[in-house]
């Protein structure tokens, strides 16, 4: 004797409320929507401006890492105007 396999489909569950819109729908009733406005925790120009603070402490820390660590100099010497104007000169070529 063979066994009948029953297929089954799986049963979704459902909340509430969409049985209750589903059924208003059917009924040709108006289908309300709700719109909820999320108030942003930190503005637009705040994330903006953190952003921009934090990019620049990035690049001042990876210039005094980069200066200090893997070129053997003082780290706070990176931070000077003199020490850029020397290495504009030496990429430059200019005496």
């Amino acid at each position: 004797m063979q066994e009948e396999k029953k297929q089954t489909k799986p049963v979704r569950h459902e909340k509430p409320e969409k049985k209750e819109q589903k059924e208003s729908s059917k009924q040709g009733k108006k289908k309300e929507t709700k719109t909820k406005y999320r108030r942003r925790l930190l503005p637009i120009w705040l994330r903006i401006v953190i952003v921009l603070v934090t990019s620049i402490l990035a690049l001042l820390a990876g210039m005094m890492i980069g200066y200090g660590v893997l070129g053997d100099g003082n780290p706070l010497d990176a931070l000077k105007v003199d020490t850029w104007k020397h290495i504009f000169d030496l990429v430059m070529k200019t005496e």
